[in-house]
């Protein structure tokens, strides 16, 4: 760490614990993260995950924190909380994970993570959404209940996003026009018999689950949200997507309903307006690509 004030804010977590300062090995920085600082902190007692996000919104790392205690409750694996702190200069710490090479390189692995998904997916509520907000990366994500679906989907999640874009200046007038004619017409393919609300991990890409030195498949980073299963399972084919044998295990477990094909653009859209909003224009074309299948 680079300065007399990140040890402070680390020496404050590991007291937490129970930790002294004396008790510090080593305290290594991870790369690939963009929202908050990360290191891997060894004690002579432990090896610890340290994320510290100086600016975090209000109630920012409560929300991992329990959106990863929804996933374990449902019977995913995930890292256990220890401590955290929100507020401006606000962090969390958390179980080291030893990882074991890249994510999709083992079949076995991804079988289990197929499995792991599909358990948590059979996890329901009688309503869509969640009793508190959290966030999608760095940005707000508005929940609450609602009994239906594609209002959930169109006010609670894609409005939101387009409202942001337009503030920002991204939504050109014929972007604009376009998702206003799809958000009026969501119905059209949303509106799919027996849905039933989900427990969802809400983001999950290929950055946002590791193999662990034991073999076995971990989820990080939540977007927890009680949806529709499809969601989650669009966002994994979104940047590349996942090994085949997670979409053969998870379909042993729990099939796909009948036209997931069709709706999965609608579903992606979300994931990409937030990637528009964090990012640019470069996430544009693939905005309009969507808006173009639907309404012309």
């Amino acid at each position: 760490m680079h300065s007399q004030t990140d040890m402070s804010t680390l020496h404050e977590a590991l007291q937490t614990v129970g930790e002294i300062p004396d008790s510090i090995v080593s305290v290594q920085p991870i790369s690939g993260g963009s929202i908050s600082r990360a290191f891997q902190v060894e004690t002579y007692k432990h090896l610890y995950f340290f994320k510290w996000k100086q600016g975090a919104p209000d109630g920012f790392f409560r929300a991992e924190r329990d959106g990863l205690r929804l996933l374990a409750d449902a019977g995913a694996r995930v890292p256990e909380v220890y401590a955290f702190r929100d507020g401006h200069d606000g962090w969390i710490l958390m179980e080291w994970i030893p990882a074991s090479g890249a994510g999709g390189s083992s079949r076995r692995v991804a079988e289990a993570l197929g499995r792991m998904l599909a358990t948590l997916h059979s996890h329901r509520r009688e309503a869509y959404g969640l009793d508190a907000d959290n966030f999608i990366g760095p940005l707000p994500q508005a929940n609450g209940w609602m009994d239906s679906w594609t209002n959930f989907y169109r006010e609670r999640r894609l409005l939101p996003q387009i409202e942001l874009a337009a503030r920002q200046h991204r939504l050109p007038s014929t972007r604009a026009k376009r998702l206003n004619r799809l958000l009026d017409r969501l119905e059209e393919w949303l509106d799919v018999p027996d849905i039933r609300p989900a427990l969802l991990h809400g983001d999950l890409w290929g950055g946002n689950w590791m193999t662990g030195k034991e073999g076995l498949p971990w989820l990080i980073d939540p977007a927890t949200f009680y949806g529709h299963r499809e969601v989650d399972m669009a966002m994994t084919e979104l940047f590349g997507g996942f090994p085949s044998a997670f979409y053969e295990s998870y379909q042993e477990v729990y099939p796909l309903e009948p036209g997931y094909e069709e709706r999965k653009p609608l579903y992606q859209l979300y994931y990409l307006l937030v990637h528009l909003n964090l990012f640019g224009e470069s996430y544009g074309p693939d905005i309009d690509r969507i808006c173009l299948r639907y309404v012309g």
